[in-house]
C-alpha cells in the first residue's frame, strides 16, 4: 500500500511540474492541451494561470499563484467553515412577487442550475464547538439578488439569533435587489435592518463580505455589523464605479470599491484569507464571551 501511495505522489508531483512548466511559457492565455482532459484543470479568472482541479478545491478555490479567491456556492461556503452536524432553516416559504414576464420561468432554471431554491441559506450549528446562526448568500442564483424569499429567510434568522441569543453571521454577495420583484424586494432592506436594530441590542452580528457585495444588500444588513470581515480584492459597493463617474464627473482610482480601499478608509474591520477565516470567527466569538 506504502508503494502505491509513493507511486500517486510521484504522479501528482510529475503533473504539478508539467502544469508550471506551462505557465511558465506563456501559454496561460491558450486553450486547455488536448492531451491535458478538461476535467483535470481550471483556468484562474484573474491571473488566467491553469491549476489543477483538485488542489484549487483542497484550497478553498484560491488561487496559489495569484491569491485570488474564486466564488463558492452556500453550500460550499457552509462546509468550509461549519462544523458536521448544522441544519437547515427556514425551507418553506415561498415567493411573493410581481407578474413580471418571463420570471417563474427564470426562477426555475435558476433552481434546476444549482440544485438551490434561494440566493440564501440559512443554517443552525457550530463553528468550531461554538453554537451559531449563518446565513450564506449565494451568487450562483440568479447573481444573489434579495427577492421576498431571501429577505424573509434572513429576517427569521436575525429573530431566531434575537430570540436565542445566539451569535449571527451573514456572508453577503449580491448583485442587489430582485428586480423582478420590483417593490417588493426593497421592502426586504428596511425588514432585515429593522430586525438587525433589535437584535443588536444585545447580540453579536459578524459580516462577512465577498465578492461581489453591491446594491440593495451593500445599503441594508451587509453595513449594519458588529464586525464587519471581507475577502482579499472582493468588489464592495453601491452603484457601479462607471455610474458614479459619469454622475460625479471625475475618474476614481483604480482600487475604488475592493476590500483593500475600504479597510484603509474605516468602512470594514479586517481582510481575512479564505483559509483562516474559520479561526478567525472563532476566536471572535469566543472574545465576546460565547463558547
Amino acid at each position: 500500500m506504502q508503494n502505491s501511495f509513493n507511486k500517486r505522489k510521484e504522479k501528482i508531483l510529475e503533473f504539478n511540474t508539467a502544469m508550471e512548466e506551462l505557465n511558465l511559457r506563456k501559454r496561460i492565455t491558450a486553450s486547455i492541451p488536448k492531451e491535458i482532459p478538461e476535467d483535470l484543470i481550471v483556468k484562474c479568472p484573474s491571473c488566467q494561470r491553469f491549476i489543477i482541479k483538485d488542489n484549487y478545491i483542497l484550497d478553498h478555490k484560491v488561487c496559489p499563484y495569484c491569491n485570488h479567491h474564486g466564488r463558492l456556492t452556500s453550500k460550499e461556503r457552509i462546509i468550509d467553515v461549519m462544523d458536521l452536524g448544522y441544519t437547515e432553516l427556514f425551507t418553506n416559504i415561498k415567493e411573493k412577487y410581481l407578474d413580471f414576464p418571463d420570471y417563474e420561468a427564470k426562477l426555475e432554471k435558476a433552481k434546476k442550475d444549482t440544485g438551490e431554491d434561494e440566493s440564501v441559506m440559512c443554517v443552525e450549528g457550530k463553528i468550531d464547538g461554538i453554537k451559531c446562526l449563518v446565513g450564506v448568500m449565494d451568487s450562483f442564483f440568479m447573481m444573489g439578488s434579495m427577492g421576498s424569499v431571501c429577505g424573509e429567510r434572513i429576517t427569521r434568522l436575525i429573530e431566531k439569533a434575537t430570540e436565542e441569543k445566539l451569535p449571527l453571521i451573514l456572508f453577503t454577495t449580491s448583485g442587489g435587489a430582485r428586480m423582478q420583484e420590483g417593490v417588493i424586494s426593497l421592502f426586504q432592506m428596511a425588514k432585515t435592518s429593522q430586525a438587525l436594530a433589535k437584535y443588536r441590542e444585545n447580540g453579536l452580528y459578524i459580516a462577512v463580505l465577498t465578492d461581489p457585495t453591491t446594491g440593495g444588500v451593500s445599503a441594508s444588513f451587509a453595513s449594519l455589523a458588529d464586525i464587519t470581515i471581507s475577502e482579499p480584492n472582493a468588489l464592495i459597493g453601491f452603484a457601479g464605479k462607471r455610474v458614479i463617474e459619469r454622475t460625479i464627473k471625475e475618474t476614481l482610482p483604480k482600487e475604488f470599491q475592493t476590500a483593500e480601499f475600504l479597510l484603509d478608509k474605516g468602512y470594514i474591520d479586517m481582510i481575512s484569507d479564505r483559509k483562516d477565516l474559520k479561526k478567525t470567527l472563532a476566536l471572535l466569538l469566543r472574545l465576546h464571551n460565547y463558547r
